[in-house]
């Protein structure tokens, strides 16, 4: 799972996303053990249940993102509130976990209304949080599934 993430995020961020400039990047939970005082274990607690929210909320933005889509179709006025509001959300603890990647990307989702763009940035966000934990992330599409099962 995370090798195909690896492959995604790596082609999305060299062709369509390239102007987020994320080639580079890598998280480290060094940067916010050293700014918020923390230790490695409570971080990756955090890391690991930030993974678990945003996988829920990417389901969100993708029925979210349909809803825009469909409005768009019937020549309708898009609302963007519900989808910018849980972009800003999530923004905040990405934040305050220093994960940039993410920060970056859920910034996109608030600032920009094409939804071609927003499509590519869910997708990178969606390889990127897969790649934080892979674990997490598998667990939490499995309990997704098993909900939706019932």
């Amino acid at each position: 799972m995370k090798k195909e993430a690896d492959e995604i995020f790596e082609s999305l961020i060299t062709t369509d996303l390239k102007n987020l400039h994320l080639e580079r990047y890598t998280y480290s939970p060094m940067q916010a053990m050293d700014e918020l005082g923390l230790d490695e274990e409570l971080i990756n607690e955090l890391v690991e249940d930030y993974v678990g929210q945003m996988i829920k909320s990417l389901v969100q933005f993708e029925v979210y993102l349909k809803e825009l889509e469909n409005s768009k179709s019937n020549k309708m006025e898009l609302d963007y509130k519900l989808f910018r509001e849980l972009a800003h959300k999530n923004l905040g603890v990405a934040r305050n976990l220093r994960i940039k990647d993410s920060e970056i990307l859920l910034y996109e989702l608030i600032k920009k209304d094409d939804l071609k763009y927003l499509l590519l940035c869910i997708e990178a966000l969606k390889v990127a949080i897969i790649k934080l934990n892979p674990q997490c992330a598998y667990n939490t599409l499995r309990l997704i599934k098993i909900k939706n099962f019932f």
